[in-house]
């Protein structure tokens, strides 16, 4: 989950063709496509779209809070066009990034908030397990060794 303030005093966001396009395309689907798949997904409608006008755009949106960027160590990017607050899952084999049905945790926001000093802007939480497809392939010789005791580093 991402939070972001906005800035109310920003002009508001001209919708060009694209923009709606790429924001009407992210919020068809829930699988938190990366940008080249998003741009795979525009160029059905625009043709004549390049990639750099979709990763600008994505970060014009997203810098506008009108999509979520889901930034984890090691993975591409993804994007998300639901903005409600809540939570994502991430397979470490395949990188698919799901949303989790829970509630939101505000007992942990609350705790972050008073205990720390900081004036909080946002957060990411982030839960990583290896998802249902990947579940059913053997493990890797990595995770059998996790599993009998190695400590990963």
């Amino acid at each position: 989950m991402n939070k972001k303030s906005r800035d109310n005093s920003k002009s508001p966001l001209r919708m060009t063709r694209q923009r709606r396009v790429i924001l009407d395309e992210l919020r068809k689907v829930t699988s938190h496509p990366t940008a080249d798949e998003i741009y795979n997904m525009v160029r059905r409608r625009l043709p004549g779209i390049s990639l750099g006008t979709v990763y600008r755009n994505l970060e014009i949106l997203s810098g506008n809070g009108m999509i979520q960027k889901i930034e984890s160590s090691g993975s591409a990017r993804r994007y998300d066009g639901n903005v409600k607050i809540h939570y994502h899952v991430r397979c470490v084999r395949c990188g698919r990034v799901d949303d989790l049905p829970l509630s939101t945790l505000p007992v942990l926001e609350r705790a972050v908030r008073k205990g720390c000093g900081y004036e909080i802007l946002g957060y990411s939480l982030e839960f990583v397990g290896i998802c249902p497809n990947c579940g059913k392939l053997p493990k890797t010789k990595k995770e059998r060794q996790d599993k009998n005791g190695t400590q990963r580093k």
